[in-house]
């Protein structure tokens, strides 16, 4: 069984993922019998004679039928939601509540977020026991600092999250629920009481302080806002500081990867352990020096750098190749990374959702398995042209293992990833070794400073190069659209070529050609059914009325300035339905459309008439006709305003007005018998025209 620990690994995430998909085929206490009943089988099958047909049939089946349970019950185990003491069984009762601070602070535009760990719930002036996770936003009006493990008392109940508002909108409630977080409050600082500081001083508190330390260093001798964003992210996974410009430069150029801790970076660090271990290694008992050595300065890196999940999936994954190093005639990579994700999952089942767990161990599959392969299609006669066809080699595999993920999660493909990789990851293995002797050496200011320049210009250097190529022509692929089956469709697409070009067997051109009809008959489905039509949308943005005309890939887009200059909303709520629609051409407050006066616009798209009012209205013409009637901004104060001046169809209350004043419109149209739609409470208006 050469490859016994992958089919272990496969058939727990296969339980992992009826647990997410069917929680409730099957209770917890019926999945544990199922999964009793088959381990007896599997012991009852192992005693028999092993001379006995079908022994060994019947045995794979009843231990991986096993596997399979223990994957769906470690999945319930581990939804908090499901316990009886979680506090969602009594969100609208509760007054007050007691917490502690369970993660770092992160700092947003008007407000720092952080994630607390329910302890206590006050309940009709009585404190009961409750447990949970609350996703709390501060707002900055007023100073607060919070450490990790702060014990707070709260003044208020969680709203539950919810789900999308706008078509196609990323699923943040789904998101935090995969961390086991059902519930957010946005809060004062008023609201918030410190009981205690650091409650909680277990080895996560002193990591996250270990962490500050090392950030505090990182900015006290690396100068300039975007060097320090980038030594941060790199050397210790510190994401806060990075701009919206800088983020995209590095996506386009195909250089993200570099700037979140992960595989690469702690891939560097061992190599690194390797080669300073080099000399010991003609030592008979090196191979476990090497590999508890290996151990240590893993696990004292993935520490300094606050135990972050990505960083534990990684430092996880090289510790059982580390440790598979002195067995190495008896171990296969294939089950040590099976070996390491089973681990992982056991801890953590919904690590399996996660984007980065699922890119990770993608991109190091790709690169055991194509890597090698790949490189012996060409023999460079120079030693640098060797090295850069190496890199290469790696980037092409890491690539085509995570390509379809990639187009399904970002939506793009950076042209030149080859060519960037090319300075990109020697660039970041100095800045990684480099940053790393800076903390080692901040003890001694001189020197430190010393290397904290040379960090500084060869971040400055590495930004140069990723903005280069960034600015070439046609350096991203953006705005696709693909569907959850058509990347399994594009997975298997790549999986039919490799074995093509492995086996040399026609049948596996067959199925590439069968799965791209699929492929194509899908997305020519989707265009006919969502791209080449006329729609009408009106988002819901809070604070800010927007109105979006698709037609035909064309957008015509109208709101207020604020919400225009603010690229990372309109990239959250409005991108989203605008790549679904396949939206190429953007027109923003065009007057194509719009006739606007000081009161209200009139927008008069083919096919359908939009009046906005979204500002007090003093003198209305009258015998106004039109198909929608879009309020915004508290405008009419009762519809016995409007009810002789305006002839519609249907209200649209859209988000800059006040939830209370949606309501109230709401309740005053359904006496009225008026057809209304409040964006605010229930979500984007969208029809097709």
């Amino acid at each position: 069984m050469p490859y016994a620990m992958v089919r272990i690994a496969a058939f727990f995430i296969g339980g992992a993922l009826l647990g997410i998909y069917q929680p409730e085929i099957l209770s917890e206490l019926h999945a544990s019998l199922l999964a009793l009943l088959f381990s007896l089988l599997f012991l009852g099958f192992y005693f028999l004679p092993k001379s006995l047909r079908g022994r060994s049939t019947w045995l794979g089946f009843a231990s991986l039928s096993a596997i399979f349970m223990l994957g769906y019950v470690n999945l319930l185990f581990h939804t908090e939601g499901r316990r009886p003491e979680h506090f969602i069984h009594a969100t609208s009762s509760i007054q007050k509540y007691r917490a502690v601070v369970s993660s770092s602070m992160e700092e947003k535009e008007k407000s720092w977020r952080v994630v607390l760990t329910v302890n206590a719930i006050q309940h009709k002036e009585v404190w009961k026991p409750a447990t949970g996770n609350v996703l709390v936003y501060i707002s900055k009006n007023s100073p607060v600092q919070l450490s990790y493990g702060d014990e707070l008392l709260v003044d208020g109940a969680p709203a539950e999250l919810t789900p999308p508002a706008n078509p196609y909108e990323f699923d943040f409630k789904r998101f935090l629920t995969f961390r086991n977080i059902y519930h957010q409050q946005f809060v004062r600082r008023e609201q918030i009481l410190l009981l205690n500081q650091h409650q909680d001083r277990g080895f996560l508190y002193y990591s996250q302080q270990a962490r500050a330390w090392a950030s505090q260093k990182m900015k006290e001798f690396v100068h300039g806002e975007r060097e320090q964003a980038i030594a941060l992210a790199l050397v210790l996974g510190v994401t806060d500081g990075l701009d919206n410009e800088l983020q995209n430069a590095y996506s386009a150029s195909g250089a993200m990867h570099v700037l979140a801790v992960s595989g690469l970076h702690v891939g560097i660090i061992y190599w690194m352990i390797l080669l300073l271990l080099k000399p010991v290694r003609s030592l008979s008992w090196s191979a476990w020096l090497i590999a508890g050595i290996s151990l240590v300065c893993l696990w004292a890196y993935a520490f300094v750098t606050g135990l972050s999940p990505s960083v534990l999936r990684a430092v996880t994954m090289f510790s059982f190749v580390a440790i598979a190093r002195p067995f190495a005639r008896h171990t296969n990579i294939y089950n040590t990374l099976a070996a390491s994700a089973f681990i992982l999952l056991i801890y953590n089942p919904f690590l399996i959702m996660s984007v980065g767990f699922q890119l990770s161990y993608l991109a190091v599959l790709g690169i055991v398995y194509l890597q090698r392969p790949i490189y012996r299609l060409l023999e460079p006669d120079s030693r640098f042209l060797d090295w850069c066809w190496s890199i290469s080699c790696v980037s092409i595999a890491a690539q085509m293992a995570t390509f379809a993920l990639g187009l399904l999660y970002f939506h793009q493909f950076p042209v030149y990833f080859l060519f960037s990789n090319l300075f990109v990851i020697p660039g970041s293995f100095v800045v990684l070794v480099v940053g790393i002797l800076l903390l080692a050496l901040s003890f001694v200011s001189p020197v430190a400073s010393v290397v904290g320049l040379v960090l500084e210009w060869s971040i400055k250097i590495l930004n140069w190069g990723v903005f280069a190529v960034e600015d070439l022509p046609y350096s991203l692929i953006n705005g696709v659209y693909l569907t959850t089956f058509q990347c399994w469709l594009l997975m298997g697409v790549i999986m039919s070529f490799i074995l093509l070009f492995e086996f040399r067997k026609f049948r596996y051109a067959v199925s590439a050609f069968m799965i791209i009809l699929v492929f194509t008959f899908i997305q020519w489905r989707h265009h006919y059914r969502e791209v080449d039509k006329r729609q009408l949308i009106v988002y819901r943005v809070n604070g800010h009325g927007v109105i979006e005309w698709i037609d035909h890939g064309k957008s015509y887009f109208y709101t207020d300035s604020l919400l225009l200059n603010d690229q990372e909303k309109i990239r959250f709520h409005i991108r989203p339905n605008r790549i679904a629609s396949g939206v190429g051409e953007i027109h923003a407050n065009d007057s194509t459309f719009i006739k606007t006066r000081k009161e209200f616009s009139h927008l008069n798209f083919p096919g359908t008439k939009v009046l906005w009012l979204n500002k007090k209205v003093s003198d209305l013409p009258g015998h106004i006709k039109t198909d929608y009637l879009v309020i915004g901004n508290n405008a009419v104060g009762s519809l016995d305003e409007i009810a002789d001046k305006i002839h519609f169809r249907k209200i649209i209350l859209e988000s800059s007005n006040s939830q209370r004043y949606s309501e109230r419109i709401t309740k005053e149209a359904a006496l009225k018998n008026i057809d209304v739609h409040s964006v605010v409470t229930e979500g984007a208006f969208q029809i097709n025209i």
